[in-house]
């Protein structure tokens, strides 16, 4: 019995000092975890910084402002916690939720906030907006650092209002705003953001684009035989490409299009690596007369309007990289996009292409701009902000004609251009014994008579027959992967195809 008393009393003992160790751990960890700078996101229990994903373009006007001079650490936290509070209003107005208000706005600030929200709430209305690019300029810094005033002018922006989840308004904003900033806890936050008077319009001097009423193409799109979608990847090689570009320079080949992706050249920090890559391949097409034709955005398909500042920024470093290269023929915004029309909604994906034409144009006043639009119905699709017109075409033959000219009455102000078209030679089980090398030649040559008889600008689908496609592109799907395989002029071993005679019967 004494001994049971013992253990009972040494197994209490034991609890209550491990409780406390408990306690203490606790205690000391958030005291630790207080005292080593955990940022504002971790605190706040964010899934991610909430810059990551809004980069709107920011230029500084630093003159002689009042007060003490500014010091550009301090002007980058300014900055960052200017654009945060940008990001969280945006995503309070989308939501109706103003979750992390608090942490960039002052009190006043955000009762103001808080009112918006709760209207549009009790309205079932929501905003999804954006800015794109501020221009802020610097007018005072108090003595002791805890008070910053500035101008933010041309504020660009673009709005979508929804009421009970339905569109009824879109628009473009440019504003100018008093901002008015207050250090507060080791954080700027707003004290005053006042939209004043809109700016007013100003035209600006732009270089004429180049016209490509009378440019021609006769083209193909193209990839290295044995690396598919994957042309400047960890296999790169000039080599190779020196020598198809020389064959099709050979064959009469006059332009090409090449494609860049979206996220394996970095998104909105590109890979300069592969920058360098791409300059080095227009460096050989330019010694072997080829105009490039560049297709930016491959395999981006999210057209958020919170994406919007990350592909404005992709957008400016790979146009001002390449635009005064010489090979340069044309920008091709976007593969294919009204394919995503269905599952990202028609009017998300309009909205980002306009303004990502909108964004080239202003890197690059200079070079025309294309969309590659799946088929002549979509072409028609904001043919009015561009130079080209072009379309790809895969479905029966015999219906081109009527396709064409169906389009061609629609559209009487640009030069057009049939930008893909190919059929597969492929004559296996997965597509029921259907194709063959004949059928591939039967086929170009009925829209080939088209092409020629109206003059019709063209880039065949494509120069090889390829050994591999990656499943990242056509799915696992055997059907697809092989009928992928067998759209080229020439097969998996570089001899000519019967189709090869259909346009370049006089070529050796």
């Amino acid at each position: 019995m004494k001994i049971n008393r013992t253990l009972y009393r040494i197994f209490l003992l034991a609890s209550f000092l491990a409780l406390n160790g408990l306690i203490l751990f606790g205690i000391s960890s958030a005291w630790t975890y207080l005292n080593t700078g955990a940022d504002r996101t971790s605190m706040l229990h964010l899934h991610e910084d909430i810059s990551a994903t809004y980069l709107p373009k920011v230029q500084w006007e630093i003159a002689m402002n009042e007060g003490r001079p500014m010091e550009e650490q301090t002007l980058g936290e300014i900055e960052r916690d200017y654009l945060s509070a940008w990001q969280v209003r945006n995503a309070a107005y989308a939501n109706n939720v103003p979750y992390g208000i608090a942490d960039y706005y002052t009190d006043s600030m955000r009762t103001e906030l808080f009112k918006i929200t709760n209207l549009n709430l009790k309205n079932n209305v929501t905003l999804k907006t954006t800015t794109l690019e501020h221009h802020p300029k610097l007018e005072f810094y108090s003595t002791d650092g805890k008070l910053v005033v500035f101008t933010d002018k041309n504020v660009s922006a673009y709005e979508e209002v929804y009421q009970n989840k339905t569109l009824i308004t879109k628009r473009k904003l440019v504003s100018d705003y008093k901002v008015m900033l207050l250090l507060e806890d080791g954080f700027w936050r707003i004290r005053q953001l006042v939209e004043t008077s809109l700016p007013e319009e100003t035209i600006v001097a732009q270089t004429k684009v180049q016209n490509l009423d009378d440019f021609h193409f006769k083209g193909i799109n193209y990839y290295p035989q044995d690396t598919p979608w994957d042309m400047f990847g960890k296999k790169f090689n000039d080599s190779i490409i020196e020598h198809d570009f020389k064959l099709m320079a050979k064959m009469g080949v006059n332009s090409l299009r090449i494609f860049i992706p979206y996220e394996s050249f970095g998104k909105e920090y590109v890979d300069q690596e592969k920058i360098e890559k791409v300059k080095l391949t227009l460096d050989i097409a330019e010694r072997n007369g080829l105009d490039i034709m560049l297709t930016l955005f491959d395999f981006y398909g999210n057209y958020s309007i919170h994406d919007w500042t990350m592909t404005n920024r992709h957008v400016e470093q790979v146009v001002e990289a390449l635009k005064d290269h010489k090979a340069i023929v044309a920008w091709d915004v976007k593969n294919e996009p009204d394919l995503d029309f269905e599952s990202r909604g028609k009017e998300r994906v309009l909205a980002w292409l306009e303004q990502t034409v909108e964004r080239i144009r202003k890197v690059d006043p200079k070079h025309a701009i294309t969309i590659g639009w799946s088929s002549p119905e979509a072409a028609v699709n904001l043919s009015d902000k561009l130079e080209l017109v072009s379309f790809h075409y895969y479905r029966g033959a015999p219906e081109f004609a009527s396709a064409f000219n169906t389009l061609k009455n629609k559209i009487t102000d640009k030069p057009l251009l049939l930008q893909e078209y190919g059929y597969s030679s492929y004559d296996g089980i997965w597509n029921g014994f259907s194709g063959s090398d004949e059928k591939e030649k039967e086929y170009m040559g009925t829209i080939q008579k088209v092409v020629e008889k109206e003059n019709l600008s063209h880039m065949i689908w494509t120069l090889y027959d390829f050994r591999n496609i990656p499943t990242s592109v056509v799915g696992r799907l055997p059907w697809r992967k092989v009928r992928q395989r067998h759209f080229g002029l020439l097969d998996d071993k570089g001899e000519k195809k019967p189709v090869y005679d259909i346009f370049f019967h006089n070529k050796h």
